[in-house]
């Protein structure tokens, strides 16, 4: 035998020791069947992201993982999939931070008033920003992604256009924070979750309500309201966590593939297709004769700003109660709204 010869023989073994040493490690990998629950329609945006979220997954994991997808509150209401989250009835869901005041501030920064202009650049923005203090403020899970819808602003029966208009309305608010403005103003908050929305307009339960422009129309909406504000008013944090046990009993290689899909990057490819569709209900309320969609003036808009204010100190006190500086952790947010082009 040739010494050329002999030594492809040689790498040629050592290939195969490799591939067969190799090869026990994912025959090793369990199968993990999860549970993903959302709680907005089957027809919404964000089931089409998740499966595709979920898809990645299967793929990435060579088969090992797959997913079912629970849409429309099928385990649980929406104000408890954080808790679901954790408790385990579901391994994966989505949340509405502001649904629960109080409970998770430092996030709160991205439903201020007047912060954000839209929803690509500031999903990957406050994504970015939060995963430094996603482990402490949601602790009881494992942190995957944030993002937000495009900036929704207020629908209503009767028509708003400055402050002083909502005194004596009721509102459903989108959040804490609009909650809180919607009190300030002099209005009553009526709470309800996205899919109820509807109905409490509907039955007079509610003037008015703050909500995403493409929604309006999903959720019907627009068949109860018929005034609408032409400005980015607000927008509404959201987050995918994942139970934490579930996570440990994967595989080293299974965490790595769940890894990979809680980035930053997912966090625009979960929002860019929703942040289309919101943005595009604009010109659709438009396009509709029986309902009045209209700019404000700049003195008008200055009102607003005013009446926001407010927030942004209530913000600052409970980031400061959670053991934070509050200057710079805006600081932060808005310098991250900046490099994404997000900032309004």
């Amino acid at each position: 035998m040739t010494i050329r010869k002999a030594a492809l023989l040689a790498v040629l073994g050592l290939g195969a020791a490799v591939t067969l040493a190799g090869w026990p490690a994912q025959a090793q990998d369990k199968p993990v069947q999860l549970k993903l629950s959302h709680w907005v329609p089957p027809t919404h945006p964000l089931q089409k992201a998740m499966e595709d979220w979920a898809d990645s997954v299967k793929k990435a994991s060579n088969g090992t993982i797959t997913s079912t997808i629970f849409p429309s509150q099928q385990l649980g209401k929406a104000f408890d999939h954080y808790d679901m989250a954790r408790d385990g009835i579901a391994d994966l869901t989505y949340i509405n931070p502001g649904y629960q005041p109080g409970r998770f501030p430092v996030i709160a920064a991205g439903e201020l008033p007047f912060l954000m202009s839209n929803a690509k650049g500031g999903s990957v923005a406050i994504d970015e920003w939060y995963r430094k203090y996603a482990a402490k403020e949601m602790k009881d899970v494992k942190f995957c992604l944030a993002f937000v819808h495009d900036p929704g602003s207020l629908h209503s029966r009767k028509k708003v256009v400055v402050p002083a208009d909502v005194r004596g309305m009721k509102i459903r608010p989108a959040h804490a924070t609009m909650a809180e403005l919607v009190t300030q103003l002099g209005g009553t908050n009526v709470q309800s979750s996205a899919p109820e929305v509807r109905d409490i307009l509907e039955k007079g339960v509610a003037d008015a309500v703050s909500f995403p422009w493409g929604s309006i129309l999903l959720f019907g909406i627009d068949k109860v309201t018929k005034y609408h504000i032409d400005v980015p008013l607000y927008a509404t944090t959201f987050t995918f966590v994942f139970n934490k046990t579930r996570y440990d009993q994967m595989s080293a290689a299974q965490k790595k593939v769940i890894d990979d899909h809680c980035t930053s990057e997912w966090a625009g490819r979960i929002a860019g297709p929703w942040s289309d569709f919101e943005h595009d209900g604009i010109q659709k309320l438009k396009n509709d004769p029986n309902h009045e969609v209209y700019p404000l003036t700049p003195d008008q808009v200055a009102q607003w700003r005013k009446v926001t204010e407010p927030l942004q100190a209530t913000w600052a006190a409970n980031v400061r109660k959670a053991g934070l500086d509050p200057e710079a952790t805006m600081a932060e947010f808005r310098a991250a709204l900046a490099k994404h082009r997000a900032a309004y």
